[in-house]
């Protein structure tokens, strides 16, 4: 049997913490940033983790991480 390949772009989006949760940056804090309300700049700033759904999709993706 083969090897399973992790998925490239998936690594570098995503981080799986010790208790098995999937932890990601939000999107829209790169630039256009003099708009953007200073209260939701912080709320982006924050890292998020995965619904349950969501998170067994990208462990798939990641068999070794």
């Amino acid at each position: 049997m083969k090897k399973l390949k992790t998925h490239r772009g998936a690594a570098k989006r995503f981080k799986i913490t010790g208790s098995g949760k999937v932890k990601y940056k939000k999107a829209n804090l790169r630039h256009l940033l003099t708009g953007k309300p200073s209260g939701r700049k912080r709320a982006l700033g924050k890292a998020d983790t995965l619904n349950t759904t969501q998170s067994a999709i990208i462990k798939k993706l990641l068999p070794y991480l």
